[in-house]
């Protein structure tokens, strides 16, 4: 199902690779306690693996983040509302999770939108098409994130 909205975002994950596990650079979102508390529970449910990906260590640490494989497919639970978004905005709707993929034309970022906290998914080209990442998360939102009222973005 698709819809039209707007959004923009922009994705902060630089690999930084060494001997064993990747270590990912990512700056967590500014939260407050609420949404720190909403995000922290999406992330401790994400994936140890994502599009056969493994899970890296993120830094700084943070509740707000998760990373897998290299390049990273970066996560950041708590951002802002894009500040593009409008009602003429494409969405690509997945089980019932809107998302904002930015740019339209060939995305790498995806932004969830309708629940009590935006939620950012960067998904590199190198791992092919995102599907089956926007699934997985789309599911985990689903269950640890409440939904907006009918309509609200």
């Amino acid at each position: 199902m698709l819809r039209r909205y707007a959004g923009a975002a922009v994705a902060l994950a630089l690999v930084v690779t060494g001997c064993g596990a990747s270590t990912v650079r990512m700056e967590p979102p500014d939260a407050d306690a609420a949404t720190s508390e909403v995000c922290s529970d999406l992330v401790s449910a994400l994936p140890n693996t994502l599009l056969g990906a493994e899970r890296a260590r993120v830094r700084p640490d943070s509740e707000l983040t998760a990373a897998w494989g290299d390049p990273a497919i970066g996560l950041r639970c708590g951002v802002e509302r894009p500040v593009a978004l409008t009602p003429t905005s494409y969405l690509e709707e997945v089980n019932g999770v809107p998302w904002l993929p930015q740019p339209e034309d060939a995305p790498t970022l995806y932004t969830a939108l309708g629940h009590e906290v935006y939620v950012e998914l960067s998904v590199p080209p190198s791992h092919g098409a995102p599907a089956a990442a926007l699934t997985t998360v789309s599911d985990l939102i689903s269950e640890h994130v409440p939904p907006l009222p009918d309509g609200e973005l």
